[in-house]
C-alpha cells in the first residue's frame, strides 16, 4: 500500500526539487535542513509512514510531497520524478541498496546530484568514482569524533592542510591561534551562534573583555559593557588552528601504563597474567641482586639467562663471601621462576586460541581502570570505540545483542565486551564503571541512553558522560538537569554535511559548539558559481560565514591563513576555506548558483 501527501497539481509542480529517501533520524533531520536552511522543495520517499520517523516526516511543514514505498525501486524514483530533480539523498537503506538506487537515479537523470550514506567508507570512495556527480558519506563517521573526543575531554578537530581546527572555550583560548571568535552562545538555545571576525587583530582585547562578562554584564564589540541583555550572552568560543592535533588531557604515566597493559592483551586470563608478571618481577629483582654483588652488568645478564634456562652455576668466581648467600638465593628464585615460564606461556597460548575459536571477545579484567565504556555497538558505537582505542585509551563495550556486527570489530581490536541481555546496572558493574573515566551511551534508543547515563552516575558520580539523543527538547532538559552530561545527536551533527554535499559543497568536517554545529567547508571560485569577482568582505557581510584560509589559483598548495586582503576580488580557481553556521553556509548556496 502506498500513502501519499501531495501539494496542488503535483506533476506540474515537481521540478528542480530534491528527493530524500529514508525514514530514519538522519532523513528527518536532512529534510528539515533542506527546508529550513536552504528553502528548496523536497520530496520524501519513506519506507513506512507508521514507523520510525515516518510520522514526524509526514507532519513536517513545507514538504512538497511525502510518498511511501517499501523499497527504492525504479517505480518509486519515477513517482518522485527523479528525472526532473536536482538531487537525491539515499540515507536509510543498506550500502548495497543505496548503491543500486544511486545508479538507477543517475540512469533516469544523468545530471542529478546523488548523495548516499555508506557505512563502508572504503567502498564509498570507489562508488564516488562511478558516480560522475555524487558523494558517499558516513553519518556515523561524521559524528563519531564528537562522541569520542567528548569522552576523552579533547576538543574535536578537523584537519585542513597541515593544521587542525578545533574550538576552544573561555580560558583555553590563545589569541595568537585564533581564526574566528563566536560569542553570545546560549547553551540551551540551539539557534544562537554568532561568528565575529578578527581582521582587526583585536582578539586579545575582546577575549579579555568577554571574560569579565560575569562581573560587568554583556560585552559590546566597541569595548564597553553593554546594557542589560538577560540570557543573551552565554559564553565565548574561538576556532583555533594548530600545527598538530590537540593533545589528550591525560598524563604521560597513564598512557605508559596503558601501553604496558595493552602489550599484555594477548594474555587473556587474569590469573595467568598475574603469575607471569610475578615471575618476571622476581627475575628482575634477582638479576639486580646478582649485578649488585657481582659488579658487572654483562656477567649479571649472562648468569640470569642461564639460571632462567635451568643451567644455573652453583659456584661463581669473583663473588665476596658476604654476597654469596644473597646471590645464591637470587639464583634459586630465578631458576624456579624460569621453570614456570614454559607451562605458563603454553597455557596462555592455549587459552587465547580457544577463546578466538569460540568467537568470543575478551571480558574486562580485574585490572581495568581509567577506561572509557561505550554502551551500544552499532555503527556509531563501533566507530567511537575504535577512535578511543586508537587514541591509546582503554575501552570496554557493552552490547545486549550477541549478533551485533560491532562485536566482531571489537574482538579484532582486542576490546573487552560485556555481551548479553540484563540490567544496565549489572552490565556497567561488570564493565568496571566504578573505575572508569567516561561512559558513552550511543544506542539507537534515547531512553536506553539516558538510563545508561543515570546508572553510570549512580555507580560513580564524577564520571564523564556523553549520551546520544535525537529529540531536541529531551536533550535540552537532560543538559539543563544533569551537570556533567554532554548530549550529542548523530543526525544533528551529520545532516548539515549531507545537505551541503547535496548542494555540491565540499564539507571538510563539523565541529560542535555545545549543541550547535559549525561547518568547515571549502568553496572553489569558478565561472558560473557566483564567487568570481566577489571579495571576502562581501561573502562574510551578512554573518554566519568567516573565511579562515585562502588558496590562490597561482599557488593552490599554499594555505594562507587569516588572509588579510579582504577587498581582493576572487579569480577563477581560487579556493576558500570557511567556517560557517548552518544558516551561513545555506546563504552562500542561495547566492551562489548551483551546478546543473
Amino acid at each position: 500500500m502506498t500513502q501519499e501527501r501531495w501539494g496542488p497539481d503535483p506533476v506540474e509542480q515537481f521540478a528542480n526539487h530534491y528527493v530524500v529517501c529514508g525514514g530514519n533520524a538522519l532523513a528527518h533531520r536532512l529534510i528539515r535542513e533542506l527546508i529550513e536552511q536552504y528553502d528548496v522543495p523536497v520530496v520524501a520517499l519513506v519506507p513506512d509512514l507508521g514507523r520510525d520517523h515516518g510520522p514526524q516526516i509526514l507532519q513536517l511543514p513545507g514538504v512538497t510531497a511525502v510518498l511511501e514505498h517499501a523499497t527504492i525501486t525504479d517505480e518509486a524514483l519515477r513517482a518522485a520524478r527523479v528525472e526532473a530533480a536536482r538531487g537525491v539523498a539515499l540515507v536509510d537503506a543498506s550500502d548495497q541498496e543505496n548503491i543500486h538506487a544511486a545508479l538507477n537515479a543517475q540512469g533516469l537523470n544523468p545530471g542529478i546530484r546523488v548523495v548516499l550514506r555508506m557505512f563502508n567508507q572504503r567502498l564509498g570512495e570507489h562508488i564516488e568514482r562511478l558516480l560522475h556527480n555524487g558523494s558517499a558519506l558516513s553519518g556515523s563517521a561524521t559524528a563519531a569524533p564528537a562522541f569520542a573526543n567528548g569522552a576523552l575531554g579533547r576538543p574535536n578537530s578537523v584537519r585542513v592542510g597541515d593544521r587542525y581546527l578545533y574550538v576552544a572555550y573561555d580560558e583555553d583560548i590563545h589569541a595568537n591561534q585564533i581564526c574566528v571568535i563566536a560569542d553570545r552562545i546560549d547553551r540551551q538555545d540551539l539557534g544562537r551562534l554568532r561568528l565575529l571576525p578578527d581582521t582587526a587583530g583585536r582578539a586579545a582585547e575582546f577575549i579579555a573583555l568577554a571574560r569579565r562578562f560575569g562581573e560587568e554584564g554583556p560585552i559590546e564589540l566597541g569595548g564597553r559593557p553593554g546594557g542589560p541583555e538577560p540570557q543573551d550572552a552565554g559564553g565565548i568560543a574561538a576556532l583555533q588552528a594548530l600545527t598538530s592535533e590537540p593533545p589528550l588531557p591525560i598524563p604521560w604515566w597513564s598512557r605508559l601504563r596503558w601501553g604496558v597493559l595493552d602489550a599484555l592483551r594477548f594474555f587473556t586470563s587474569a590469573r595467568l597474567r598475574l603469575v607471569l608478571i610475578t615471575a618476571m618481577v622476581a627475575v628482575l629483582v634477582g638479576a639486580m641482586v646478582i649485578w649488585y654483588f657481582n659488579g658487572h652488568l654483562g656477567w649479571a645478564l649472562y648468569f640470569t639467562l642461564l639460571d632462567m634456562a635451568g643451567a644455573a652455576q652453583p659456584d661463581q668466581p669473583g663473588v665476596a663471601e658476604a654476597g654469596a648467600l644473597w646471590q645464591r638465593a637470587a639464583q634459586v628464585v630465578i631458576t624456579f621462576c624460569g621453570i614456570t615460564f614454559v607451562p605458563v606461556l603454553t597455557a596462555i597460548v592455549v587459552d587465547a586460541l580457544s577463546t578466538g575459536r569460540r568467537g568470543l571477545p575478551r571480558a574486562p579484567g580485574a585490572g581495568t581502570r581509567d577506561h572509557v565504556i561505550v554502551v551500544g555497538l552499532g555503527n556509531v558505537g563501533t566507530r567511537v570505540a575504535t577512535l578511543v582505542r586508537e587514541a591509546g585509551v582503554p575501552v570496554v563495550c557493552i552490547e545486549r545483542d550477541p549478533q551485533a556486527r560491532g562485536i566482531a570489530a571489537a574482538r579484532a581490536l582486542g576490546i573487552p565486551v560485556v555481551v548479553g541481555d540484563g540490567p544496565l546496572e549489572s552490565q556497567l558493574r561488570r564493565a568496571r564503571a566504578k573505575s572508569s573515566r567516561a561512559v558513552v551511551a550511543v544506542t539507537n534508543d534515547d531512553a536506553t541512553n539516558l538510563e545508561a547515563a543515570l546508572e553510570a552516575r549512580a555507580v560513580r558520580g564524577e564520571v564523564r558522560i556523553v549520551v546520544r539523543l535525537f529529540d531536541d527538547d529531551f536533550a535540552h532538559h537532560v543538559y539543563a538537569t544533569l551537570g556533567n552530561v554532554a548530549s550529542r545527536s548523530v543526525s544533528y551533527l551529520s545532516a548539515p554535511a549531507f545537505a551541503a554535499s547535496l548542494m555540491g559543497r565540499d564539507v571538510l568536517g563539523t565541529l560542535s559548539v555545545y549543541r550547535h554545529v559549525l561547518l568547515i567547508a571549502e568553496l572553489t571560485a569558478e565561472d558560473g558559481t557566483g564567487l568570481v569577482g566577489r571579495n571576502l568582505h562581501d561573502i562574510e557581510e551578512p554573518g554566519g560565514v568567516r573565511v579562515i584560509a585562502v588558496r590562490l589559483a597561482r599557488r593552490p598548495e599554499d594555505y594562507q591563513w587569516n588572509y588579510a586582503d579582504r577587498a581582493r576580488q576572487l579569480a577563477p580557481g581560487d579556493r576558500l576555506v570557511v567556517a560557517a553556521t548552518r544558516a551561513g553556509l545555506a546563504r552562500i548556496n542561495a547566492v551562489v548558483p548551483l551546478e546543473g
